[in-house]
């Protein structure tokens, strides 16, 4: 299934709790009702898909990475979240995600829950995640002209 593209649409979740389950590398095995609703895909759509599908590019990546860092470590870890609908619209929610596991204790899969953020702090996050797209953007731009520098002294064509 290809990535939809976003849309400068806000779809406001109206509550309760969206619950997804995954497997260890991150594929959809389980979507409640209100995910579904949220998401515009159906569930069917959604089983085996990676969940990835939902994120939005205004999401810092760096915030991913330390996601799986922690669930890797078998910590909870604890987020706010802009998620891309199927249609391509968007919509915010704090996330809990969770390691599932084993009866040995081996970790075999993730399970997330989503709830409405508070208004006051999302401000902040929207902030926040603007300054760190923004390093981002700058360390991907550096990145490519190490690259294409190196290429050069090579005698390489970029």
């Amino acid at each position: 299934m290809k990535h939809p593209l976003p849309i400068n649409k806000e779809v406001t979740f109206e509550g309760g709790v969206m619950i997804t389950e995954t497997d260890t590398k991150g594929r959809i095995t389980y979507v409640n009702r209100r995910f579904i609703n949220m998401s515009a895909y159906t569930k069917d759509e959604l089983i085996g898909m990676p969940h990835s599908i939902m994120r939005h590019p205004d999401m810092p990546r760096c915030l991913f990475t330390n996601m799986w860092k922690s669930l890797k470590e078998k910590q909870i870890w604890k987020g706010y979240v802009k998620n891309l609908r199927k249609d391509g619209a968007y919509y915010w929610v704090i996330v809990y995600v969770e390691p599932k596991y084993n009866d040995a204790g081996e970790i075999i899969g993730y399970i997330a829950a989503r709830k409405i953020p508070e208004e006051r702090s999302l401000d902040e996050i929207k902030a926040k995640y603007g300054e760190l797209l923004d390093i981002e953007s700058a360390s991907t731009q550096t990145e490519n002209m190490i690259t294409n520098i190196i290429a050069e002294e090579m005698g390489e064509v970029v």
